[in-house]
């Protein structure tokens, strides 16, 4: 069938791997080194550190406790190294241009479909946060995907997460981006054709000096809680120390696993029961993977998944199939009904949205798209990280 082969191998192909396998593990170790180098020149004495600066306000150590937030470790207020790269619109910038101004300078892949859109998420959020004083924030990506490194690869994830006029993604040659990452100590490879990358976050202060760097956490929940306490950082680095327009706990949130019975709200409305009571299998996404792949043909092609559960009255041994669009990432809360309103054609399954991520994090989700097959009891069977064709997805939903 032409829509079950179109749903065959992952659009892209090339994707941060951050949160399977080991590279996670080396992207912390990466990230250790840069903070011991930069606590080593802090104590020798780093010219213009304030000997008291901890790198953490209040409420960011409150995040310690939390095992799905990083609360940032101190940098001590060395001079930030100069790049000279172009944003999306092709425009040569350098990060000295922006000495007056906080700086929130994040390595995201321009191709990345889970932990960088989180980093994007935390950056904006961080920034409303503050309010009028938000003006005097710079939020900069730099690219971190060596496959992908033009002016339109950036500018197409900035159009995906409704980032162009929020902020600078730069990019260059590969001799140049390599530079940078060496300079921010990033550890960038490909490995089995996914790239992995330090998911690093560092808050500059106004005098151009690295204060804190942030590692983003697999974790769909604390998105709000990192960028609190990022905001926090900054207000603690700007002119009359701005409070935040809003704070919440800093506590660690629970995911909602599929043993608990939930409900969510429909697509474009209604409601879609989650949990125990039937095998499920569920599908996460998100709109903006149509930037990696041919989303609309692989939404599409889940009908005749659907159909064929249907045409077998149960004596297939398909379960039913939802899918949930995670609200937490998307570039507005609508951006989900609006997408499958586009397609044209309706979906014969149903479609929810998890506001909150709990779903994501209970479920165990760690990319975009996910699928996930829960038996009766509600117990997870089986789980696969991007698009599978409809044969595959059959045998694989038979597990129940």
């Amino acid at each position: 069938m032409k829509a079950a082969s179109l749903a065959l191998g992952r659009g892209g192909g090339v994707r941060a791997s951050l949160g399977r396998g080991g590279g996670v593990w080396a992207s912390r170790v990466a990230v250790l080194a840069v903070c011991g180098l930069a606590l080593a020149a802090c104590t020798s004495g780093a010219a213009g550190a304030p000997a008291a600066d901890t790198g953490h306000s209040g409420s960011g150590m409150q995040g310690q406790n939390n095992p799905a937030l990083d609360p940032g470790s101190p940098l001590g207020g060395v001079r930030v190294p100069d790049i000279r790269l172009q944003n999306q619109f092709g425009q040569r910038m350098t990060l000295s241009q922006f000495r007056g101004k906080a700086v929130v300078l994040a390595f995201v892949d321009s191709e990345c479909t889970n932990v960088c859109p989180l980093t994007t998420v935390s950056m904006v959020e961080a920034k409303e946060l503050l309010g009028a004083a938000g003006s005097h924030v710079q939020l900069l990506g730099v690219d971190a995907n060596p496959d992908a490194t033009s002016v339109p690869d950036v500018m197409a994830y900035s159009r995906a997460h409704a980032m162009v006029n929020q902020w600078d993604f730069l990019t260059g040659t590969l001799p140049q981006l390599q530079a940078t990452w060496r300079a921010f100590h990033i550890a960038v490879q490909i490995e089995q054709g996914a790239i992995d990358h330090t998911p690093a976050l560092f808050v500059i202060d106004p005098q151009g000096r690295e204060r804190t760097v942030y590692l983003t956490q697999m974790n769909y929940a604390s998105i709000t809680q990192a960028a609190q306490i990022i905001a926090q950082r900054v207000s603690s680095l700007l002119p009359g120390h701005p409070p935040l327009a809003s704070t919440h706990s800093l506590a660690y949130i629970s995911g909602q696993a599929p043993a608990a019975r939930v409900t969510l709200p429909g697509v474009p409305s209604g409601s879609v029961t989650l949990g125990p009571g039937q095998p499920r299998l569920v599908m996460f996404f998100a709109t903006w993977v149509a930037e990696t792949s041919d989303l609309r043909a692989h939404l599409l092609a889940l009908n005749s998944y659907v159909r064929a559960a249907r045409e077998g009255g149960g004596g297939r041994g398909l379960p039913g199939l939802v899918a949930v669009d995670e609200q937490t990432t998307e570039p507005s809360p609508g951006a989900a009904a609006a997408y499958l309103k586009s397609l044209g054609t309706p979906l014969r399954y149903p479609v929810a949205t998890d506001a909150t991520g709990r779903i994501a994090d209970g479920y165990g989700v760690a990319d975009q798209p996910w699928f996930v097959l829960t038996s009766a009891s509600g117990k997870i069977l089986w789980k696969h990280d991007g698009w599978l064709g409809l044969r595959a997805l059959e045998a694989a939903a038979r597990k129940a």
